[in-house]
């Protein structure tokens, strides 16, 4: 899986442009927890996700950038969270050990 950096709010702007054309992905970690490093290696360990771009969230480096993706996405803040954007939207979200590849894999078929 190829992971994005997001750091910042220009990036943000440009993921939810892009997600008009390809669906975004966006996990958000807490390097300091271990349910966030379980859910961070499933993913990792994950056969390459083709069907959407990668987006990797450090919310502790970037706590308002965090606070921004759950206000412009209207979802409560979670870590580890993982998040699929469509169209501008947010059509899928998940959290803790709820996450799993193989669960985004069908979203990203059926959205």
């Amino acid at each position: 899986m190829n992971w994005n950096d997001l750091q910042n709010g220009q990036q943000l702007d440009e993921l939810i442009q892009l997600s008009h054309e390809r669906p975004q992905v966006i996990f958000k970690h807490s390097t300091r927890c271990s349910v966030s490093s379980i859910a961070l290696t499933r993913l990792k360990k994950a056969d390459t996700l083709e069907a959407a771009d990668i987006h990797y969230l450090d919310l502790l480096s970037f706590r308002s950038l965090s606070n921004q993706v759950a206000e412009v996405f209207h979802v409560p803040h979670e870590s580890p969270q993982l998040l699929l954007i469509r169209k501008g939207e947010c059509v899928y979200e998940e959290s803790h050990l709820g996450i799993t590849a193989d669960d985004l894999r069908e979203q990203l078929r059926l959205s």
